[in-house]
């Protein structure tokens, strides 16, 4: 969630200085109903990335914990924020992948709609978004729930080399001095829970978000924009 209009135009603002080719977006973009969202549509539409800007669902986006009239009034919902999302100018990847293409390079990105251990919803679907990559391609993954880069990604044939992931807000309360210490209770729940982990020749980032949910603040958990700059292998 959202609360404060300034912050957002100011992290707005701060994303587009950035200047970034791409901008990915891993999931909660709402707590509970799409029309959470209303309020904030106009300053998520003016987000610009030189090649786009691609999406996911999390869990939390589902509606999963709302006591619905019908469950068609659920599925309305759930419809109503993929269409927000399409009408802020975000591809929003359902199980599906896209290129993105340089020149003689391209790279693969490929979005699951979310999978997390536990009782979290399971929609995602590794094989089927996969399904048109190249296994040679340079792959980016996005997909909401570390659980699912540690439980199928890491051990998929295909080799995913860089996931992009957030979820556990580092749950929103921690100690991280750089270098030194980085704790968070969530370290109980997730293995990989905020920034860069490597396992099998494979990355992830796990984003810390920049809202909240529930307790409308952070100690010691700031809130995130990640900034990645991809370079070809002896690139310095």
């Amino acid at each position: 969630s959202f609360d404060n209009r300034k912050k957002i135009e100011y992290a707005v603002n701060l994303i587009n200085q950035q200047q970034s080719d791409v901008i990915f977006f891993t999931g909660d973009m709402v707590n509970n109903k799409a029309e959470e969202m209303y309020p904030w549509a106009d300053l998520f539409s003016g987000l610009s990335a030189k090649d786009g800007k691609y999406s996911v669902l999390g869990n939390h986006d589902y509606g999963d914990y709302v006591d619905w009239d019908t469950e068609e009034e659920k599925s309305e919902n759930l419809e109503s924020l993929k269409k927000l999302q399409r009408d802020m100018g975000f591809d929003l990847l359902l199980n599906e992948s896209r290129y993105l293409q340089k020149g003689n390079d391209r790279l693969a990105l490929i979005g699951v709609e979310n999978w997390g251990r536990g009782g979290f919803k399971k929609a995602g679907d590794l094989d089927k978004a996969a399904s048109k990559v190249g296994k040679d391609d340079f792959k980016i993954l996005l997909s909401h729930d570390p659980s699912h880069w540690e439980d199928i990604v890491i051990k998929d044939e295909l080799h995913y080399h860089l996931t992009l992931s957030g979820h556990t807000h580092g749950m929103q309360f921690g100690i991280e001095i750089p270098g030194l210490v980085k704790w968070s209770p969530v370290k109980w729940r997730y293995k990989y829970w905020a920034g860069i982990y490597e396992e099998l020749g494979q990355f992830i980032n796990v984003n810390r978000g920049f809202g909240f949910l529930g307790y409308p603040g952070r100690v010691g958990i700031w809130p995130e924009i990640t900034v990645i700059t991809l370079k070809k292998k002896g690139v310095a």
